[in-house]
């Protein structure tokens, strides 16, 4: 048997409160909307997100791609955490 290759993959984190939304979200609209899982939500909304910032710092062209394993894993440390809220 042939084994499939492996997806390169993200795993988002999310607090309880933006995944129940997230669910909710595709729960609500994800038939209107042409998708048939959370995950294609997610794909969805980041790669419009991609896009965006290529427009606005990319001059619209795509970025080379980063291989897999050559960003950092994981959540954000307390640190980062702290940081991120005081900027609010």
């Amino acid at each position: 048997m042939v084994k499939p290759k492996k997806v390169p993959a993200f795993t988002p984190y999310y607090t309880e409160e933006q995944a129940g939304q997230v669910r909710a979200a595709f729960l609500e609209t994800g038939a209107a909307e042409g998708e048939a899982s959370v995950s294609d939500l997610i794909v969805q909304a980041t790669m419009r997100e991609v896009r965006r910032r290529q427009r606005k710092y990319n001059g619209g062209k795509p970025w080379p791609p980063v291989p897999a394993g050559e960003l950092r894993r994981g959540q954000r440390t307390m640190a980062e955490m702290r940081q991120r809220d005081e900027g609010k």
